[in-house]
């Protein structure tokens, strides 16, 4: 019988964190065509590679802190925190399926399409960055890795200050949508 340790589950963890990370960029290609088709227009692209390889950094700085600090598995945090991660991800996923195809990782505008007011949007203007900001500290603290979480969130803010102005400018230019 294999035994596999805290540490292994969480690897697994996080593996399946990027692999949901690959369906969600899949997603986003699939909505980029569909955006491009109908004269999407695309801003802040320049800050894109960055938000890629700082979430990237985020799922390998989870499993290398875990293994190299022997970060120890604490039940009273880390439970909280997987509650915490599967939350943020039921958020995204909310967004996702709310925004349909104008759902994207970059940043596109597609000329005449409405704001979308319905779903988590009902409350919060991006509830989706909600959701990456949870998971930024929700995933790391699940196992112990404090310095990946305390890093990527220090990070993250600093990356969506120009995210957060980006798209706010983006979408001004977004027609009101009709009240009923």
């Amino acid at each position: 019988m294999v035994i596999v340790s805290s540490a292994g589950w969480y690897t697994l963890l996080v593996v399946l964190v990027g692999v949901v990370r690959l369906v969600e960029l899949s997603v986003a290609q699939r909505n980029l065509r569909w955006a491009r088709e109908r004269g999407a227009v695309e801003t802040g692209a320049g800050h894109y590679p960055v938000m890629v390889a700082l979430h990237s950094a985020l799922l390998v700085g989870c499993v290398v802190e875990v293994w190299v600090a022997d970060r120890p598995f604490i039940p009273a945090l880390g439970w909280p925190m997987l509650v915490l991660l599967l939350a943020a991800h039921a958020l995204r996923w909310w967004c996702i399926l709310t925004l349909g195809p104008q759902w994207n990782t970059r940043v596109l505008r597609v000329p005449g399409m409405p704001l979308v007011t319905g779903g988590p949007y009902r409350w919060l203007n991006h509830p989706n960055y909600v959701a990456v900001v949870v998971e930024g500290f929700a995933l790391p603290l699940v196992h112990t890795a404090w310095i990946t979480a305390a890093v990527f969130t220090v990070l993250n803010a600093l990356l969506l200050r120009v995210r957060l102005r980006v798209e706010t400018e983006a979408l001004a230019g977004s027609p009101v949508p009709a009240r009923s």
